[in-house]
């Protein structure tokens, strides 16, 4: 389904009463979710310079969704389960080309993905989320609302991509092509992390979180560089207090970047897709 953009665009540019009360709302509701999940809208871009920036619109148009529509029950296995009606489960077809390994993952509607993905489960993958070809998620792992994350990546188990929606303008979490996210993993608040990074099992990084570059000698905030690998770290806590216990604070250390041993370490064993 090919969506005009900028009618959609216009549409949901309007303020959030106007658009709760438009008898069009619910139609267009259904136009923004295809347009979502077909990738042709997307809740935060890539701009020319290499920055990623969100579309506050389509953050809204998201959000619209949920205050216009009431909590039901939905249909599901064993329990009864309750949610807004805007955003039920996603449901896919062979054509879709994704593998939804069963076991109680679950995909939202609004959320695009990509052929050749694969999700484990359990799984779960929110509203606006953007997940692109041949990424893995893995067991226990989330993809937050709004989250864009990119070819080849994979999620280990239990990674956490946290998701925003609110403020509109504030940017999701950016997992670039070919990342690797070790298991545990918890990317906060806008993190951007660039093409080929690897991210150590249990590194934890938010939108205040300092980066240690022990290669260059720098401090970096709210962004890991193309092909760099990052492990946990600690350093010592400030204050008389502190040091009299011998506190630590969390300190995610860029060891190294990308080479060809990492790239062997990371490798994905193909057979499994």
């Amino acid at each position: 389904m090919v969506v005009d953009l900028g009618a959609i665009h216009h549409f949901f540019s309007r303020p959030p009463e106007e658009l709760v009360a438009d008898p069009q709302s619910p139609a267009m509701h259904q136009v923004l979710l295809s347009a979502l999940e077909s990738g042709q809208v997307r809740a935060a871009e890539q701009r020319p310079d290499g920055s990623w920036q969100a579309n506050p619109w389509v953050k809204q148009a998201i959000l619209c969704g949920f205050r216009r529509t009431n909590l039901v029950e939905m249909p599901g296995p064993g329990f009864p389960m309750f949610d807004k009606t805007a955003y039920p489960a996603r449901h896919f077809g062979l054509e879709d080309g994704v593998r939804l390994v069963p076991g109680g993952s679950s995909v939202r509607r609004g959320a695009h993905i990509a052929k050749g993905v694969v999700i484990m489960p359990p799984a779960y993958v929110n509203v606006g989320a953007f997940v692109d070809e041949g990424t893995m998620v893995d067991s226990h792992a989330l993809v937050g609302s709004c989250a864009q994350v990119g070819k080849r990546v994979h999620l280990s188990a239990a990674a956490q991509i946290g998701g925003v929606l609110e403020p509109a303008g504030a940017r999701p979490v950016v997992v670039e092509d070919d990342a690797f996210v070790g298991g545990l993993v918890g990317l906060f608040e806008g993190i951007v992390v660039r093409k080929r990074a690897v991210l150590a099992s249990g590194v934890v990084i938010t939108g205040s979180t300092v980066i240690y570059d022990l290669v260059h000698g720098r401090e970096l905030r709210q962004e890991v560089p193309e092909g760099a690998v990052v492990v946990p770290g600690s350093r010592p806590a400030s204050g008389d207090y502190a040091k009299a216990h011998g506190l630590q604070v969390s300190a995610p250390c860029i060891v190294k970047y990308r080479d060809v041993r990492t790239d062997a370490a990371t490798a994905l064993e193909q057979a499994l897709r």
